[in-house]
């Protein structure tokens, strides 16, 4: 089962262009997407788009999309794993 890094672009932009004043899109500055990250309390981070297209990245986007199909219960996209692991991946993708 293939990511489509389009698909999820297209999800998220046509999110954001809809909820164009919502807290989840405020104060994102341009060329980075916001994500939500946890098991169970979901904490809000902007990434860089670039990111997405990232191998490591990737993985934690197969997970998003085995549990959440491309309908993200956050508003965002949503990845359903450890904080901790989420930070230490993205230390190592900067």
């Amino acid at each position: 089962m293939a990511i489509r890094l389009s698909q999820i672009l297209r999800q998220s932009s046509l999110f954001f262009a809809n909820k164009a004043t919502s807290s989840s899109s405020v104060g994102v500055p341009k060329g980075y997407i916001v994500v939500y990250v946890g098991e169970f309390e979901k904490k809000r981070f902007v990434v860089p788009i670039s990111f997405l297209s990232q191998p490591s990245f990737q993985e934690l986007l197969r997970k998003a999309e085995e549990e959440f199909g491309y309908n993200y219960p956050m508003g965002g996209l949503t990845i359903p794993c450890r904080e901790d692991i989420f930070i230490d991946l993205t230390s190592r993708l900067n």
